[in-house]
């Protein structure tokens, strides 16, 4: 095992250097708290954020939480988790591939580096990807199969170049091919056949992950915006926000993307962080587009409260928060428990303009 595999773990040399180390999964589960640990932030941060989380310091740790984490997708065995679990390692490998290439001096020299042709021979890609001076060509049939994740009109075959079945692309067009291709090495085999014991000795962590999947759910069902009902988190955000204070990117992102969920659109939340300096209209719709799947191929959902925690926007805790783990579960509780008969804001804001 080394740093290389557990950085991108779905590469067949990791897979390889496991089985070359007879990993015994059930002993695994059993005895390294640490890797179910792990696995289990790579599902939530999957779940809540769209990412597989940060990279664990120990090289074991993070390469066996992998197949671990498939192991909780296998149980679980729902749609909509499979599809953001693959997809959020992808897009962690496009951004440690994008870090990787980043990187210069001592400490770039020191660790071994994934390039973007080792991928591509990963992925049997060769024969089907051209470099040209000034961009790749790349083969119609793998073009279509890559670009399947990828929902702007831009993707659609009918808007591309197309000459002697080959479409071009640029290098970051590439790598977002090369992650379509992650995604895909990622599913493969899922749902995994898992022993008996193995499930029965994560049962703990597959209750955990459908809680996460039923907040997930409850989601597609608030469309009502009640700020007086938002978790004290969000009436934090949203307070520093309308007072035009600065925050910092992780917050931003946790106040927008619980605004989209609960059913604000773009325009919408626009009007409401327009009283901020910091918040430029253009950059502002812009993020809120890419976070509600507009402009990018995934929605992404608000940090879970364990996250919120870890960057420090989780403030003003009451007594619901004692008992929730999702800003969404909160504010979605909130609503059920209202006692008087609430009265959405876009209204509220439609009888002030009257």
């Amino acid at each position: 095992m080394e740093p290389l595999h557990a950085r991108y773990p779905f590469l067949r040399s990791a897979r390889e250097a496991v089985a070359a180390a007879e990993v015994d999964l059930a002993a695994v589960v059993e005895r390294e708290q640490a890797v179910v640990e792990r696995a289990m932030e790579r599902v939530e941060g999957a779940l809540s954020d769209g990412q597989v989380g940060e990279q664990h310091r120990r090289v074991r740790v993070e390469l066996l939480s992998y197949p671990v984490a498939r192991v909780f997708v296998s149980l679980v065995d729902e749609h909509v988790l499979t599809r953001k679990y693959t997809r959020a390692e992808a897009v962690t490998a496009r951004e440690r591939l994008e870090t990787d290439r980043r990187e210069t001096g001592l400490e770039s020299s020191r660790r071994r580096r994934l390039e973007l042709d080792d991928l591509l021979e990963e992925f049997e890609l060769r024969r089907a990807v051209r470099e040209t001076s000034d961009r790749y060509q790349v083969a119609v049939g793998t073009y279509l199969r890559l670009a399947a994740d990828q929902f702007d009109d831009e993707w659609r075959l009918v808007n591309r170049e197309l000459q002697d079945g080959e479409v071009p692309v640029t290098e970051t067009e590439l790598l977002a091919l090369v992650r379509g291709a992650v995604r895909q090495r990622v599913a493969e085999g899922l749902p995994l056949a898992v022993p008996d014991a193995v499930a029965t000795a994560l049962d703990t962590e597959q209750a955990r992950i459908r809680e996460l999947l039923a907040e997930l759910e409850l989601t597609r069902d608030i469309d009502t915006v009640v700020p007086e009902m938002f978790p004290p988190c969000m009436t934090h955000l949203l307070d520093q926000v309308q007072k035009g204070e600065h925050l910092e990117h992780h917050s931003r992102f946790a106040i927008a993307s619980f605004l989209t969920s609960i059913g604000l659109s773009t325009d919408e939340i626009v009007d409401m962080f327009k009283i901020n300096p910091g918040f430029g209209e253009e950059v502002t719709r812009y993020q809120v587009d890419h976070i509600r799947g507009a402009t990018s191929s995934t929605e992404y959902s608000p940090p879970s409260c364990a996250t919120m925690q870890s960057y420090g926007d989780c403030v003003n805790m009451d007594d619901r928060c004692e008992t929730i783990s999702h800003p969404l579960a909160y504010y979605g509780d909130a609503l059920e428990d209202a006692e008087e008969e609430l009265v959405d804001w876009r209204e509220r804001q439609a009888a002030e303009s009257d």
